[in-house]
C-alpha cells in the first residue's frame, strides 16, 4: 500500500476506544471509593454523579495534548515515520499494560504509564537515529526531555510520603473532633466541617477540575486563583458554612453526605478534565501529525514534525465521544469493580479476608509502628490515652435478627476525609507546580485515614500493609515495564513497518482476548462454585443450615478433585494434577478461612447454646481433615508426576478407579442429602461407608502382596505413593463418616428439643 499511515491512524482510533476503557477501568478507584465504601449514597446515585463529573470534565477538557506532542521528547528531532511508529508502540504497550493491571485488580497510575511509554519508545528510536547517523551517544539530550521523567519519579515519592501522613494527621484530628458517635446533624462540629470541606473541594473544582480550560486560561482565572488563594478560600468557607447551618438546620440533608457526593464529582471532573490525555493524547498527536505531513508532499521519512511543538485546538467532538466511553466504561467495567474492591478491602473498618499475604517489609513496618505505639504510651499521660481511646469506640449497631446487612467500610467521616485532603493536596501541588499523581494522592490518602483511624489493627495490619507495598511496588514496575515494553515494541516496528504494526496488533488482540476469557471463566465459576463464606448465623437453626451448605460444598469439590487426580495419574498429565492442586490449595485455604472466622461465630450466635458452638467448631475441624486428605493425594500425585517417576501399574490404576466409583457414590448421595436439608438416610449412608473401606483395605493388602511375590514390581516410589494415596483415602473416609455422625446426632437432638418445647 502506498499510504500505510492511513492503516496505522485507524489502528490508533481503534486502540484509543479499547485504551479509554481498559484506563477508566484502573482510575475508577480515584474517585468511587470513599462514596462506595460509606455506603450512604446507593450505588447508582454514585455512578450517575461520578458519570456527570466525568462528562463534563471531557468536554471541558482542553485537548491541548503537551504531554504526547512535546512533553517527552523534542518532536523537531524526528520525522513523521519516526512520530508514527512511536506513537504506535505506546499504544500498544499502554493497553497492554493497564489491561494486565486491571486483571489483577491492582490500581497503578495511568500518567506514569503514558509518560514511560513515550520515554522508552522515544529513547529507542533516538538510539536508532544516532546509530545511523553515526552520533555520539550524548547527544541523546537532544532528543529527550529527561526532566519529566525524573519529575514523575520525583511525584511518586511525593505523593506516597506527603500524602499518606497528611491523610492519616488529618483523620486523626477529624476523629477527635467527631469521635464514631456523630453528633446531631445541626451541631457546631457538622457545621463548621461541612463549610471548610466544600470551600476545599469548590476550590479543586475550578483549579484543577478546570485548569486546562480555554475559559480558566482566557479570562486568566489561573492567575486570580493562585494570587488570591486564601481570600477565594476564606469568602468560599463563610458562604458554605452558612448553607450548611441552613441545609442541617431547615431540612434531613446530612452535610457529610453532601461532602461525598460533591467531592466525588469534583475528582471525577478532575480526573477526566486531566487525565484525559492519557487515553487519546496520543491518536489526537498522531492525527495531527498526519494532517500536516499529508497536504506537505514530503517524504514520511523526510517531513520534521517540529509543528507538534506548538500548541494546537481541541476537537470537541472527539471530547464528547471520549466522555461517553468513560462514562458507559464506569457503568458496566467489571474489571473496574475489581480495582475498586482492592482500594476498599485495605481501607475497611472491619476484619475480614484479606487478599493480600504478609511479606518480610510488612512484618517489620508493623513492628516498627508498634515499637514507637509504645513509646508514645510511655511518653503521654494516660489519662490522655484515655480520653482518646473514647473518640476512637465505635458504636454498637443492633440490626434486625431475620435480615442481612452488609456494613459500610468505613463512615462518613472518613469518606469526607478522604476526598477532601485529596482535593486540598492536588491543588496545592497543581499550583506549586509538584507532579503529584492523582492516583498516588487519593489511594495513599485513603490509607493514611485507614492507619490514623484504626483500621489496622494487630489482627489485620500485616495483611494490609503488604498490600499497600504491593500496591507501591506496582507502580514502579509500572514504569519499568512501561519503558522497556515500549522500547522493544518501538524496535519491532522500526524492523518491519507495518508488517510488524499488524503483527503486534493481533498480539494484542489475542492477549487481551485471552484475559477477558480467563476474566469472564473466574467469574463464571465464582458463581457456579458457591464459595465456602461465614454469614452473620443468628440461631441453632442457622447453624445447621450453614453447617449444611459447608458440607455440601466441601464434599462436592473433594468429590470431583479426587476424581481428577485418579483420572490424571493414570494418563500422567502434569498440567492437569497442577490445577487440580491449585483447586486444592483454594479449597483449603477457604476451609482455613472459616476456622479463623470461629470467634465471630460465637460472638454473634444468638442462641446462648454452648452446645451449638461446640457442634459448629467440630464440623470445621472435620472439614479441615477432609481438606488436608484431599491435599495430601493431590500433592503427592503432583509430585510423583512432576519428578518423572515411573507410572503406576494398570493394577494400581484399576484399584484407585474402583475407589473412586464408591466413593462418588456415596459423596454424591451426602452432597444430595445436604443440599436438600433432607438428614433421614445418613444412617443408611454411614452403614454403607463400611464396604469402601473394606475395598482399600483390599487394595492394600494386594499391594503388599505384589511387593513380596511379583518380582515386576521394582518400584519404591510407585509403593509410596500408593500406600499414602489408600491411607489417605482411609482417613478422608473416617474424617466424613465422624462428621456424619456429628451431624446425625445433633440434628436428632435439636429435633428432641423442638419436640419437648412442644409438649410444654
Amino acid at each position: 500500500m502506498d499510504n500505510p499511515y492511513i492503516l496505522m491512524i485507524a489502528a490508533l482510533a481503534l486502540l484509543a476506544i479499547v485504551d479509554l476503557i481498559v484506563g477508566v477501568s484502573n482510575d475508577a478507584v480515584n474517585f468511587l471509593n470513599s462514596a462506595i465504601g460509606s455506603k450512604v449514597i446507593s450505588t447508582k446515585n454514585i455512578l450517575m454523579i461520578a458519570s456527570f463529573g466525568v462528562f463534563v470534565g471531557a468536554i471541558t477538557s482542553s485537548g491541548m495534548m503537551e504531554v504526547a506532542r512535546k512533553g517527552i521528547f523534542n518532536p523537531a528531532m524526528f520525522n513523521f515515520q519516526n512520530i508514527m511508529y512511536i506513537f504506535m508502540a505506546v499504544m500498544i504497550t499502554d493497553i497492554l499494560l493497564l489491561d494486565v493491571f486491571n486483571t489483577l485488580g491492582m490500581p497503578t497510575s495511568t500518567t506514569v504509564s503514558i509518560v514511560f511509554e513515550l520515554l522508552g519508545a522515544a529513547v529507542a528510536m533516538a538510539f536508532i537515529k544516532m546509530s545511523l547517523n553515526s552520533e555520539n551517544s550524548h547527544i541523546i539530550w537532544d532528543y529527550i526531555n529527561y526532566g519529566k521523567a525524573t519529575q514523575i519519579i520525583f511525584g511518586i515519592l511525593l505523593s506516597v510520603v506527603v500524602a499518606f501522613s497528611i491523610g492519616a494527621l488529618v483523620q486523626f484530628i477529624s476523629r477527635l473532633l467527631f469521635s464514631f458517635k456523630i453528633g446531631a446533624k445541626d451541631s457546631l462540629t457538622n457545621v463548621v466541617f461541612g463549610g471548610f470541606a466544600l470551600a476545599a473541594i469548590s476550590y479543586f473544582i475550578f483549579f484543577k477540575g478546570f485548569k486546562g480550560t480555554t475559559f480558566y486560561k482566557t479570562y486568566h482565572i489561573k492567575h486570580y486563583l493562585e494570587d488570591n488563594l486564601w481570600q477565594i478560600f476564606g469568602i468560599g468557607f463563610i458562604t458554605w458554612t452558612f448553607i450548611s447551618y441552613l441545609l442541617s438546620k431547615f431540612t434531613k440533608i446530612n452535610i457529610l453526605h453532601v461532602i461525598i457526593g460533591v467531592g466525588t464529582f469534583s475528582l471525577a471532573l478532575a480526573f477526566s478534565g486531566n487525565d484525559l490525555v492519557n487515553f487519546v493524547g496520543v491518536p489526537i498527536a498522531a492525527w495531527n501529525s498526519y494532517e500536516a505531513w499529508h497536504g506537505s508532499g514530503v517524504a514520511a521519512t523526510d517531513f520534521s514534525m517540529e509543528i507538534l511543538s506548538k500548541k494546537v485546538p481541541s476537537n470537541n467532538f472527539l471530547l464528547l465521544v471520549a466522555g461517553a466511553i468513560m462514562v458507559l466504561t464506569i457503568w458496566f467495567s467489571k474489571k473496574a469493580k475489581e480495582v475498586i474492591k482492592t482500594g476498599i478491602d485495605l481501607s475497611r473498618q472491619d476484619e475480614g479476608q484479606e487478599k493480600f499475604q504478609p511479606t518480610i517489609a510488612s512484618r517489620l513496618a508493623v513492628r516498627s509502628a508498634m515499637f514507637l505505639n509504645n513509646m508514645y504510651e510511655k511518653a503521654t499521660p494516660q489519662s490522655t490515652q484515655d480520653w482518646v481511646n473514647t473518640r476512637f469506640e465505635r458504636s454498637v449497631v443492633t440490626l434486625p435478627k431475620p435480615k442481612e446487612f452488609e456494613m459500610p467500610a468505613f463512615d462518613t467521616v472518613r469518606a469526607s476525609v478522604n476526598l477532601v485532603v485529596a482535593g486540598i493536596l492536588i491543588s496545592i501541588g497543581t499550583s506549586k507546580g509538584l507532579p503529584l499523581s492523582t492516583t498516588y494522592v487519593t489511594f495513599m490518602v485513603a490509607m493514611g485515614t485507614s492507619l490514623a483511624d484504626r483500621a489496622w489493627g494487630r489482627e489485620s495490619a500485616v495483611y494490609r500493609v503488604a498490600g499497600v507495598l504491593n500496591v507501591i511496588g506496582g507502580w514502579f514496575a509500572t514504569a519499568f515495564i512501561a519503558f522497556t515494553v515500549s522500547a522493544i515494541a518501538l524496535y519491532l516496528i522500526n524492523l518491519g513497518g507495518i508488517l510488524s504494526v499488524g503483527l503486534l496488533l493481533i498480539i494484542v488482540a489475542t492477549l487481551i482476548t485471552r484475559n477477558y476469557i480467563k476474566y469472564a471463566q473466574k467469574q463464571k465459576e465464582g458463581k457456579e462454585e458457591r464459595k465456602i463464606n461465614r454469614r452473620e448465623l443468628i440461631t441453632i437453626s442457622g447453624v445447621i443450615d450453614e453447617s449444611s451448605s459447608h458440607i455440601s460444598e466441601v464434599v462436592k469439590r473433594v468429590n470431583k478433585l479426587y476424581t481428577s487426580v485418579a483420572k490424571d495419574l493414570a494418563s500422567h498429565d502434569l498440567n492437569k494434577l497442577k490445577k487440580t492442586d491449585k483447586h486444592v490449595s483454594k479449597l483449603n485455604a477457604e476451609v482455613e478461612q472459616l476456622k479463623d472466622e470461629v470467634f465471630y461465630f460465637i460472638k454473634n450466635l444468638d442462641e446462648t447454646s454452648a452446645e451449638a458452638s461446640r457442634f459448629y467448631i467440630m464440623v470445621i475441624g472435620f472439614l479441615q481433615d477432609i481438606s488436608q486428605s484431599i491435599s495430601y493425594i493431590s500433592k503427592s500425585s503432583y509430585k510423583h508426576v512432576n519428578n518423572n517417576h515411573k507410572n503406576l501399574k494398570k493394577s494400581q490404576i484399576a484399584e484407585l478407579k474402583g475407589i473412586d466409583t464408591e466413593l462418588d457414590k456415596m459423596l454424591s448421595q451426602i452432597e444430595v442429602a445436604f443440599d436438600n436439608k433432607d438428614f433421614s438416610n445418613l444412617s443408611e449412608i454411614i452403614a454403607e461407608k463400611n464396604e469402601l473401606y473394606n475395598h482399600v483395605g483390599e487394595a492394600i493388602e494386594k499391594q503388599v502382596k505384589r511387593i513380596r511375590k511379583d518380582k515386576t514390581e521394582t518400584s519404591p516410589k510407585n509403593t509410596t505413593l500408593f500406600f499414602g494415596i489408600l491411607l489417605e483415602t482411609k482417613d478422608l473416609i473416617g474424617s466424613i463418616t465422624s462428621l456424619l455422625e456429628l451431624f446425625q446426632e445433633f440434628d436428632l437432638n435439636i429435633k428432641k428439643a423442638k419436640a419437648h418445647d412442644g409438649l410444654l
